[in-house]
């Protein structure tokens, strides 16, 4: 196989998809959560008729305009590298693979971008209960085609429904496909964390606005709907996560015991806080752990045992150090996420939350927790799935396509280049918005809905 500098075409590929798929990712996660926080900005408006409410939709609209569009120019790239560099891939799941895709497209990617045109432009041109309609609508189609991708990608994972002949996968049954043994569980994590994503950007913006004494009532506003959902979604995520990991347990054990760096399935596993995964000694370097504590987390029994490394083939592991270490920043940020979600909402029972600097200050810096996370916790599943691409069915050695490691490497060089250009003026763009903050205009822009006179804050953020 033809190299460069060592490195072999597979390799390559992987690390382009790798970056393009990161880049990706954290764009539809913000513009789920966003179009949904829209659509709730949207209906509170409706039926108070407050005039912050439709001031904020406009402001986070404009956000999720230039968001949605880097999702989708970020997200067109990844299809054609299905067919240019994992060619194999394609032959062998594409009849599975190749159709929930399609779905998302047909049911979600048109619905969103047959109502998007109104979100975006219907200000002031179509009837209030319409633009809101469209918001509820394009809310719904992003999470709808968070469903198809995760159930594609979930089936990956554990395949399901499927029967393979000369060694590609035929469809069986579409039920056991779409709604395979991880997806529930993939599906509530993913969603979840993108509302949480949200909810971390939403209170950073309002704690960042009320730090500079700036849009005070929009950013009380934003402030409250953002802790609440951080108070509410951080915990539960908690939940959901161990729930994930048990499934995990049960189909993918290798994952777990990549992540938890347990190398002995012969004895109760501890938990490891801290340690550097040796792979070639088989056993962990500096460990810091506490005893029976992984048994009991994974197994819900401290003296319960699973399945340690060693009871795979060397071939047959991920690679460890990076999934050990990407879980544990997950998990930290996670119970970060749970801190900040109780000591809001402690200081807001005391009525307190507006006037704590303490608070405030550093909560405005809070935003790009939600992402990282995120990254963190798809670098867990994805490089824990190694070395399948379709597990069970397809390694990812055999996946990729007779290209040459120039070739691919020619092409990564450009997308990084590209990548870092586009997206960098778009963050940037983002930021403006962002600085120049919602715009509180005189009266509200829409007849037939109740008015009320401007706020003495109001008046002086419109002068």
């Amino acid at each position: 196989m033809e190299t460069l500098a060592g490195v072999d075409a597979n390799l390559f590929a992987r690390i382009q998809f790798a970056f393009t798929i990161s880049f990706h990712i954290i764009f539809p996660a913000f513009t789920i959560g966003l179009s949904a926080f829209i659509a709730t900005l949207e209906v509170l408006w409706m039926r108070s008729g407050k005039l912050h409410y439709h001031q904020l939709a406009r402001f986070w609209t404009k956000i999720f305009a230039v968001s949605f569009a880097m999702g989708v120019v970020s997200g067109i790239v990844l299809s054609y590298q299905f067919g240019t560099n994992w060619s194999r891939f394609s032959v062998v799941v594409a009849n599975t693979i190749g159709p929930l895709m399609g779905y998302e497209v047909l049911t979600a990617f048109f619905l969103e971008a047959s109502f998007l045109g109104i979100m975006l432009f219907g200000w002031n041109r179509v009837p209030p209960w319409l633009h809101t309609m469209a918001c509820l609508i394009v809310a719904f189609g992003t999470a709808l085609s968070g469903f198809w991708i995760l159930s594609a990608n979930s089936w990956m994972h554990t395949p399901a429904g499927f029967e393979l002949r000369n060694g590609i996968a035929f469809p069986v049954s579409w039920t056991e496909i779409i709604f395979n043994p991880s997806f529930p569980y993939r599906f509530a994590h993913m969603m979840t964390a993108a509302y949480l994503t949200t909810s971390l950007v939403v209170l950073a913006v309002g704690a960042r606005y009320l730090v500079a004494g700036r849009f005070q009532t929009e950013a009380k506003t934003m402030m409250r709907m953002g802790l609440g959902m951080v108070a509410l979604l951080a915990p539960l995520q908690l939940i959901i996560g161990d729930l994930h990991g048990l499934n995990t347990a049960r189909h993918q054990p290798v994952k777990i015991a990549a992540i938890e760096a347990h190398w002995d399935g012969s004895h109760p596993a501890p938990l490891v806080l801290f340690a550097w995964p040796d792979t070639k000694a088989e056993r962990n370097l500096a460990e810091i752990a506490i005893p029976n504590a992984g048994s009991l987390i994974v197994t819900h029994d401290p003296n319960g045992l699973f399945r340690g490394l060693k009871d795979f083939k060397p071939e047959d592991r991920p690679p460890v150090v990076p999934v050990f270490f990407m879980f544990r920043l997950m998990v930290g940020l996670g119970m970060l996420l749970i801190l900040i979600g109780i000591s809001g909402a402690f200081l807001w029972w005391r009525k307190r939350l507006f006037q704590t600097g303490w608070f405030l200050k550093p909560v405005q810096y809070c935003w790009p927790l939600g992402f990282i996370a995120i990254l963190a916790g798809w670098m867990v599943t994805e490089i824990g799935r190694q070395p399948w691409v379709a597990y069970g069915i397809l390694r990812t050695a055999d996946a990729g396509s007779p290209v040459a490691a120039s070739t691919v490497a020619v092409s990564l060089a450009l997308f990084v280049l590209v990548y870092c250009v586009v997206f960098s003026m778009g963050i940037l763009y983002i930021r403006k918005l962002i600085r120049r903050g919602p715009q509180v205009g005189p009266a509200a822009p829409r007849t037939g809905l109740p008015n009320r006179p401007l706020s003495a804050v109001e008046q002086s953020e419109a002068s």
